[in-house]
């Protein structure tokens, strides 16, 4: 009997609006990265080609030179939507770049398989192998970022649609009255459930005489308030900034009800720079979807739960999708 061959290095690289992270996995231990490297994320798509091209090189060069070996597959989760045959064909938060062959122009700069994915299903997909939602056949993760994006796993696979643009949920309009977003349109959930949402929210709290802590934080100019200024508040017990997540929470749940209403998922996991509120956000979501989703009392509970992987999930889904790849090959 021949000795189980070790699984092939891989690198996954997460394209975002200001940074690239590239990540090569452990073979056995992808959650541990041999190599890392940042970089941010330049304006325009061949430049954006040249800096993912250069990223690849120089963890394909470290690999080797630390004794692990070149990478045979790459792995690319990029912000925006991503078709089938892995064309970024819209990405709000990368100026000017549309319709930018992401597969084709790196297919020339590398030998191995390419796989170009959005890097919310990339995300999803390693919570989904190995973080928070391990185990689950039917699941949604949602990203609370400056934006919301989202995966989608039904059955135990990872759903992308008909053209691969599933998983776009931020931009459900909930109020056709409410704020401008930049997509076009008014209302988009991602208006009230994004960084930029309790943004919006603390700053209507400050011109109302609220969220002083708040202001305080963000250098006494209310027009200047963040999410993360109230994420900081709320740390330190401020109750006007206890109250402004509240709010927020409740926009959260609406759109977690409006998905589990959908998707009948048996669990949602809520990820992006916004869990690190951690209960404090969690706890007033769970509270409100029970009042918002279609008949509560007479479905299995559904499960809302932090993101396990932080920030690297991108990159690590990225690459795994990458490992899949050579696997299919």
């Amino acid at each position: 009997m021949s000795p189980p061959s070790t699984p092939p290095i891989v690198a996954g690289i997460d394209l975002g609006g200001t940074k690239l992270l590239g990540r090569v996995l452990d073979p056995t231990d992808p959650l541990r990265a041999l190599v890392e490297a940042r970089v941010d994320t330049p304006r325009g798509g061949p430049a954006i080609v040249e800096a993912i091209s250069d990223l690849t090189a120089r963890l394909d060069a470290e690999s080797i030179a630390a004794g692990h070996g070149p990478v045979a597959a790459l792995g690319v989760g990029a912000a925006g939507l991503v078709d089938l045959a892995g064309v970024l064909r819209f990405a709000p938060n990368l100026p000017s770049v549309v319709d930018l062959d992401l597969t084709s122009a790196l297919r020339g700069r590398f030998a191995g398989p390419i796989v170009v994915d959005n890097d919310a299903n990339a995300a999803t997909y390693a919570e989904h192998r190995l973080g928070a939602g391990r185990g689950a056949r039917n699941m949604v993760l949602v990203t609370l970022g400056t934006g919301i994006g989202a995966g989608v796993i039904v059955d135990g696979d990872l759903r992308r649609g008909s053209a691969g643009f599933s998983g776009e949920p931020g931009h459900m309009v909930i109020d056709p009255s409410g704020p401008p977003c930049p997509c076009g349109r008014h209302g988009c959930w991602e208006r009230f459930a994004s960084g930029s949402g309790l943004g919006r929210l603390a700053r209507d709290a400050a011109e109302a005489g609220q969220a002083d802590r708040v202001v305080a934080l963000a250098g006494g100019h209310p027009d200047q308030v963040r999410g993360e200024h109230v994420t900081r508040a709320v740390a330190e017990g401020d109750p006007d900034a206890i109250d402004v997540l509240a709010r927020f929470a409740w926009w959260v749940a609406l759109g977690i009800a409006n998905l589990v209403n959908v998707l009948d998922c048996e669990q949602v996991v809520v990820g992006g720079g916004l869990i690190g509120a951690g209960d404090a956000l969690l706890v007033p979501v769970r509270n409100a979807f029970r009042g918002l989703v279609l008949a509560a009392d007479h479905r299995p509970p559904v499960r809302i739960d932090a993101a396990a992987l932080g920030a690297e999930a991108g990159a690590v889904g990225a690459g795994l999708l990458a490992r899949d790849a050579i696997a299919r090959s």
